[in-house]
């Protein structure tokens, strides 16, 4: 009888134990991740109704709370939708939260830590709690002249940084959406406009990865940056080297050559200056360093730009990482090293690439946040220019700032000229094996102190069209900042 009785007393006790490790674990250890959970219904509806703080953009609110309705006090607006979706995501009662709706929720949602004395305040005077507002690094002026440079029913990217301080000053996409669509109250409406819009290519609607941040696409002729970087880092090559620059680049034992650049002039020359290779954005002989180099070399290098690896905790946007392997050999690291095959990159790991060879070799964290502030406007956090990584040596850096600058003066990339200023530019051709490219530019502008670096992308287009709306767009988009 007694050991039935002890029996029953340690299942009680283990099963207390139990209950009681669960309760610790929900409310204490495991509070923050189900807090954030996109998919917390309770979390969500508790603050769907509520006066969220705006997520603002040159003074004005691109996403706020409006008064709602007797069953719900107020509705997320966003305004300029198309123009800014792929920034704030959306906040719905139906499919939670993307973007930084997703991502500053806590802030916007007035339930950080940060905001705990507001919190306490707001309660003392009987008002409502009200959440901080976002103020973004974004220039709305730019961000419209990016937008409006891709053609509607265009697929593509443009991202425009600062390379010194980090900060976004534009990033958009097409295609893009309307958020209001997937924030409205009506479940079945928002229901049937999700489904719509995760339908259109290019949109994934659930993640809130936009163009630039989500789209995996292979680089062409910009990721040469990195070999050139490589090269000159191994000590084996300098500014002096002669570069072999076959008409085809042939592989021992097997029945495939890589063919040169056939769209500038490098057929002109059997072998190339890193200036005229770069100039031309001939194949071969950036084939051939990595051939010489070895997978290892070209990955090591490409990680130290960000490739396979983070993008720091400023950007404040889920994003893919950009990979290059390090097991490649034969004709797959050579298609790899001019930017095809196995390598792939999204809009902004090339923005950042470029922006660290203008930053003297240092890539600063992208930054997208300038300031949150509390209701009464007053300044509650305000992100500082943050180093994420050293790329390369300012030597290098500069060295290949020249050779960039050459490309724009003398080389394919003319059109991105500025007048009266120095640009540092690098084309891409990524062919897409069905007669279409993605085609590139990544520069930067002054050369010799930087102030803007741009980043275009246009997807699944033909030679003519994507040089039309790459190196010409660039330089719109550096004349309208250098006149700011």
């Amino acid at each position: 009888m007694n050991q039935a009785i002890r029996n029953s007393w340690m299942a009680a006790i283990v099963m207390f134990a139990l209950l009681f490790g669960a309760i610790s674990y929900v409310q204490v250890i495991g509070a923050d991740d189900l807090k954030g959970n996109p998919w917390n219904s309770r979390q969500l509806n508790r603050d769907f109704c509520n006066d969220r703080g705006s997520i603002i953009v040159g003074g004005d609110a691109i996403a706020e709370s409006v008064e709602g309705t007797e069953s719900c006090a107020f509705q997320r607006v966003y305004n300029q939708p198309q123009l800014y979706a792929g920034l704030t995501g959306f906040f719905s009662q139906t499919y939670g939260a993307t973007g930084l709706e997703l991502s500053m929720n806590e802030q916007l949602a007035g339930s950080s830590d940060q905001q705990f004395l507001d919190r306490v305040g707001q309660l003392f005077l009987g008002n409502q709690p009200k959440g901080a507002s976002v103020e973004l690094t974004i220039d709305p002026q730019i961000q419209k002249l990016a937008y409006d440079l891709i053609p509607d029913g265009q697929r593509g990217s443009i991202v425009v940084t600062n390379p010194k301080t980090g900060d976004i000053i534009a990033m958009v996409s097409k295609p893009s959406f309307d958020p209001n669509l997937i924030a409205t109250q009506d479940s079945e409406a928002a229901k049937a406009n999700y489904n719509e819009i995760a339908a259109i290519p290019g949109i994934n609607a659930n993640q809130s990865v936009s163009g630039p941040t989500g789209s995996l696409l292979f680089p062409g002729s910009v990721f040469k940056l990195i070999d050139t970087a490589a090269a000159l880092n191994s000590g084996k090559y300098n500014a002096d080297s002669v570069l072999e620059n076959p008409a085809q680049l042939a592989f021992p034992g097997i029945d495939y050559t890589l063919p040169n650049y056939a769209g500038g002039s490098c057929y002109t020359r059997d072998t190339a200056s890193f200036a005229f290779a770069l100039q031309q954005s001939c194949n071969t002989p950036f084939a051939s360093i990595a051939l010489d180099l070895g997978a290892q070399a070209i990955s090591d290098q490409a990680e130290k730009f960000g490739f396979n690896e983070g993008m720091g905790d400023q950007l404040m946007l889920p994003y893919a990482t950009s990979v290059f392997p390090a097991d490649l050999e034969g004709p797959a690291l050579a298609q790899s090293a001019i930017g095809q095959r196995d390598v792939k990159a999204t809009p902004l790991q090339i923005a950042l690439m470029t922006a660290a060879i203008a930053n003297d070799g240092k890539q600063m964290s992208p930054n997208l946040v300038k300031a949150l502030r509390s209701p009464d406007l007053r300044i509650i956090d305000e992100p500082k220019p943050s180093v994420l990584r050293t790329s390369t040596t300012p030597q290098i850096a500069q060295q290949i700032t020249e050779w960039m600058t050459s490309v724009v003066t003398e080389g394919i990339a003319s059109q991105a000229a500025v007048p009266g200023v120095d640009v540092a530019g690098k084309t891409g051709t990524a062919e897409l094996g069905n007669g279409l490219n993605n085609s590139w530019f990544t520069g930067f502008a002054p050369a010799n102190d930087p102030e803007v670096a741009v980043t275009i992308v246009m997807e699944d287009v033909d030679i003519t069209t994507g040089a039309q709306l790459t190196s010409p767009n660039a330089s719109k988009i550096f004349e309208a900042v250098l006149n700011k």
